[in-house]
């Protein structure tokens, strides 16, 4: 074991591993209550809507394999999973399109991509492509979506009468849900700032069992709690259910959607999935002491590999397309520096396989808190966009602003990159701008104007 995972040269011990895994799993073990949350809720072309119990099966299958996997490949001490942001791509912006098996057959294609990527070397040609504001940027604007989303799911925001939004339903806070959803958000915003391990599995977990109460003690109109009613479950331990595994059309999409909205969606989970998967492994590493002085991560090449394939497995198990997860530095913290404490944590998860029932008892009002915080966190990287250079200020603004404000994180991320490209060409720097953005350019371009080039063409 040792020798396998290097424990005496990158100076930890098994017992460190096996601490660390734990932290890990219980920092990020509130994706097996999220994902199904926010993918229940969507709903595809036809107006189907994932089974929340099949779901949590999903996410925690993908999960302990994905995890295993880049443990013993890879030998990095990350948790993989089912990346936010990406599902929300998935559920609000492919399913909006598609059917579910069509746009689970586009994360698929969005896992072999990154593989591709991964394996070729392509990554730097892109890597050089987006500017770092522009990455930046993304990842704030994926936060203010996936909060906005919590807030509507809760109660907290809803459509308004004389404005686009509101107050509520009403233009008040009213409703045992909305207060539940107050109490969580508060809870976790405090066990967070206390550095409490596992504070959002925490958050979610005390904020269900109020709910149950609540809606044992109090009437409560069922709908008011959203898809999931929390209610005691009839057992705590029942065998997995594995129905959503397989059920995948892999370019399907393309013919539903349109090959230029199936493209520019398979972008957007590319871009995503690849640098936000780049960031956290890059950060996590040198929090470990794992960089060397060039910046180098030790078998990156494999470690990016299996976060391609554990992307298509997300896909192929329809819980989303899976990435390394940043709640790994939990687990960091506590001493883990080897792919010990990734098999630790995914050996975890594919225990929890057996208390699946436990996820039907989390309503939105106890979830959504950690969409709130969540996307408080990707707030904090609006610090790295350059304000003071208007040319990469605006372009960055106009990809965090129109996620949230058109729904869409397509929206945003074409809104940015063809600012910025116009405002580069305008300054003279056309030359500048590599051939790959330009294409991307002409790609989003399309997409803005899809109504109309499919008018001109009928």
């Amino acid at each position: 074991m040792d020798r396998f995972f290097e424990l005496s040269a990158r100076g930890t011990t098994v017992g460190r591993e096996i601490r660390g895994g734990l932290t890990t799993f219980m920092a990020m073990a509130y994706i097996i209550l999220l994902n199904p949350i926010i993918l229940g809720r969507a709903v595809d072309v036809t107006g189907a809507k994932l089974s929340i119990s099949q779901l949590t099966t999903s996410t925690i299958l993908a999960a302990a394999v994905s995890t295993l996997l880049i443990g013993l490949v890879g030998n990095a001490p990350f948790g993989v999973a089912a990346g936010l942001g990406l599902n929300a791509v998935v559920g609000y912006q492919a399913a909006p399109y598609m059917t579910w098996a069509q746009a689970m057959g586009l994360v698929v294609l969005e896992g072999l991509v990154i593989v591709l990527l991964a394996v070729s070397g392509l990554r730097q040609i892109i890597m050089n492509s987006i500017p770092l504001a522009l990455k930046h940027a993304i990842s704030v604007g994926i936060g203010l979506f996936i909060a906005l989303i919590g807030l509507v799911d809760a109660g907290f925001v809803g459509r308004g009468t004389g404005s686009p939004v509101q107050l509520g339903a009403t233009g008040h806070l009213v409703g045992w849900p909305v207060v539940l959803f107050c109490v969580g958000l508060l809870l976790m915003i405090v066990l967070y700032v206390r550095r409490v391990r596992g504070a959002i599995l925490i958050g979610i977990v005390v904020t269900a069992a109020l709910a149950v109460l609540v809606n044992t003690v109090a009437t409560v109109k069922p709908e008011s709690w959203g898809v999931v009613v929390p209610r005691v479950p009839e057992a705590i331990v029942a065998a997995p259910d594995f129905g959503l595994v397989g059920q995948v059309d892999v370019f399907g999409g393309f013919a539903r959607a349109g090959a230029i909205t199936a493209t520019v969606v398979l972008f957007t989970l590319v871009l995503s999935g690849f640098f936000d998967a780049m960031g956290t492994i890059i950060g996590v590493s040198d929090e470990a002491g794992l960089v060397d002085e060039q910046g180098r991560v030790p078998r990156l090449g494999a470690i990016l590999t299996v976060d391609g394939v554990a992307g298509a497995l997300g896909g192929f198990t329809s819980s989303s397309a899976n990435t390394v997860f940043v709640e790994s530095a939990a687990g960091v913290g506590e001493g883990a520096r080897t792919g010990l404490a990734a098999v630790v944590t995914g050996a975890m998860f594919s225990l929890t396989l057996l208390f699946t029932p436990l996820a039907s008892v989390v309503p939105a009002a106890a979830a959504a808190p950690a969409l709130v915080l969540v996307g408080a966190l990707m707030m904090t990287q609006v610090k790295n966009v350059p304000w003071d250079d208007l040319a990469l200020a605006i372009p960055a603004f106009l990809t965090i602003a129109l996620m949230p404000f058109t729904y869409s994180i397509t929206n945003g991320v074409g809104a940015g990159v063809i600012s910025y490209t116009l405002i580069q060409a305008a300054m003279g720097r056309a030359g500048r701008i590599p051939w790959l953005l330009w294409v991307v350019t002409a790609i989003f371009t399309l997409y803005f104007a899809i109504e109309g080039v499919e008018a001109l063409v009928t």
